[in-house]
């Protein structure tokens, strides 16, 4: 028995096919309680965003769920292919690279735009140096280790949102992680 809210999100969604393919298996799982005469009610149904597809094609994912959560582990991974497990490569896997970014601000827009939230997990969600750029962007909740809290909290209140929008705008226009960390450290320490 399930007391309280419940959800179900898909991970690892490319396009909007695979959407709709893991839609009919819910339905079916839905009649089959119907069947069995087990009362359920509706669930919220989510994606996990994590590759470029699914960012570039957010508008449409959109259309066929009620929430998105952007997974920027992943999708920082697979944008930059740079496989955060090989200590070769893991260093260029900087979720604060511009086209990640870019990525994330596309999935807040179209999220806006359809009038439901998008949500940030992963590093990036509770880097308190980054949160105040995620809120800029238009990101609506940030998923991260309870421990992370206090510090990740103090640094959006330390900036109004017109600040936070401003701040994510001038890190749109750099062209390199390192840009975006030394903008952010300058814009922390006047602040």
């Amino acid at each position: 028995r399930v007391y309280g809210d419940v959800g179900v999100m898909f991970p690892m969604v490319a396009d909007v096919g695979e959407v709709l393919a893991a839609r009919r298996l819910l339905e079916k799982a839905r009649e089959e309680l119907a069947s069995a005469g087990v009362a359920h009610g509706e669930l919220p149904v989510g994606i996990m965003v994590e590759v470029p597809s699914a960012a570039l094609l957010a508008q449409h994912l959109f259309a066929q769920v009620d929430f998105v959560s952007i997974g920027t582990n992943d999708l920082t991974q697979y944008t930059l292919a740079a496989d955060r497990t090989n200590a070769r490569v893991a260093p260029l896997a900087d979720a604060l690279h511009p086209a990640v970014l870019r990525l994330i601000a596309g999935v807040a827009e179209a999220g806006r735009r359809a009038g439901k939230w998008v949500g940030v997990c992963g590093d990036l969600a509770g880097d308190p140096l980054a949160a105040p750029v995620l809120v800029g962007l238009g990101v609506s909740e940030l998923s991260m280790a309870p421990s992370l809290l206090p510090e990740v909290k103090e640094a959006v209140r330390a900036v109004s949102l017109a600040e936070a929008q401003e701040v994510a705008r001038r890190v749109l226009g750099c062209w390199s992680a390192a840009q975006v960390r030394e903008l952010l450290t300058r814009n922390r320490q006047l602040g």
